[in-house]
């Protein structure tokens, strides 16, 4: 079976790979177009991908040997899922390998948006010094609003209650009792915009998060709100962001993703110094791409040997034993799957 490895994961998960005799490895050493995949895909069984390649429905048309589309990290809108499941294609994440990594990025951002530190080092590179210009505030006392209270988002939560941070949560799935041993208050989106001196994104990007922090919700907003994004770009709409910045409603802003990637050039961002922008390292350390790339190794290998679901975005996690009583249904539902398709 063949798993064709499109976009960069670390050597340990490359090596897990290479050591299961059932599976031929294919590592390619550039980014794939859709036309290069569906020159390749008559034999694929599985495709790993990170943030860059895009497994299309086109793609996954042509590739009939595949079973499984795996992501080494959390977001998967570069997989066209929908089109996964109707092919009985499993969509796996590795939800838990960069979940340290991206909560403290998001962290260090938030003291640095804090305290100018961007800023003020630009000032002294220029050979400057000038302490008045970048006085910055506390977050002792303040309170952080973190929409969605996920893996990451509950990793920032510690962070800031060790900073003596007042936290509030707005995330559908999140229990009372969770949120009390979390010293975390439940809040509505309006609480959180009306009562928050920072608001950070954790949430996934789907139709009903896209742009969901936009004009309207920094109009509701305290003034002088600071805003951060470390999950994914488009959740928060960013010529609104610009616009907030500029009448004085938001006082920062702190990005690592962004909607269109690599962010342009002249894009607004760059210019703005009340926005301290990084290149979407959230995941970008030695340990969560060590992570990321065994934990997907693992769960692609468990797949295509034994039936075993893990971290799957579009059915249930099995174990092998539970996969070997329904294995003839799943069977049945990906044919059909591929007929309805057709």
């Amino acid at each position: 079976m063949k798993v064709l490895i499109c976009d960069p994961i670390s050597p340990e998960g490359i090596e897990f790979f290479k050591q299961q005799s059932a599976l031929e490895v294919v590592v390619l050493e550039q980014r794939p177009t859709e036309e290069d995949l569906i020159s390749m895909a008559q034999d694929v069984a599985a495709y790993v991908v990170r943030s860059e390649t895009k497994i299309t429905a086109k793609v996954m048309e042509h590739s009939p040997q595949l079973k499984v589309v795996g992501r080494a990290g959390v977001g998967v809108d570069n997989v066209d899922v929908e089109a996964a499941t109707r092919r009985g294609v499993v969509v796996m994440n590795t939800p838990g390998g960069n979940t340290i990594s991206t909560a403290e990025l998001t962290f260090a951002m938030l003291m640095a948006l804090a305290r100018k530190i961007p800023q003020a080092h630009m000032s002294m590179a220029q050979g400057q010094w000038n302490r008045k210009s970048y006085q910055g505030t506390e977050l002792f006392g303040k309170t952080l609003g973190i929409l969605g209270l996920g893996r990451i988002g509950s990793e920032v939560a510690k962070r800031a209650r060790a900073f003596g941070m007042a936290v509030l949560a707005f995330d559908p799935y999140l229990s009372p009792s969770r949120a009390k041993a979390m010293e975390v208050e439940v809040a509505s989106l309006d609480e959180i915009y009306s009562q928050s001196d920072f608001i950070t994104v954790h949430m996934p990007m789907t139709d009903e998060t896209r742009s969901m922090v936009n004009k309207a919700a920094f109009s509701k907003m305290k003034k002088g709100v600071r805003i951060l994004n470390c999950a994914r770009g488009g959740i928060v709409h960013e010529a609104d962001l610009v616009e907030a910045i500029q009448q004085g409603v938001v006082a920062g802003a702190a990005m690592d993703v962004y909607e269109s990637e690599p962010l342009a050039a002249d894009h607004p961002f760059r210019s703005m110094p009340e926005i301290v922008t990084t290149p979407h390292l959230g995941a970008s350390t030695r340990e969560a791409q060590t992570n990321v790339g065994i934990e997907i190794a693992d769960s692609i290998t468990a797949y295509l040997t034994t039936g075993a679901v893990q971290n799957a975005v579009n059915m249930p996690s099995l174990d092998a034993k539970t996969y070997e009583k329904v294995k003839p249904y799943l069977t049945l539902g990906q044919k059909l799957g591929r007929l309805v398709s057709q």
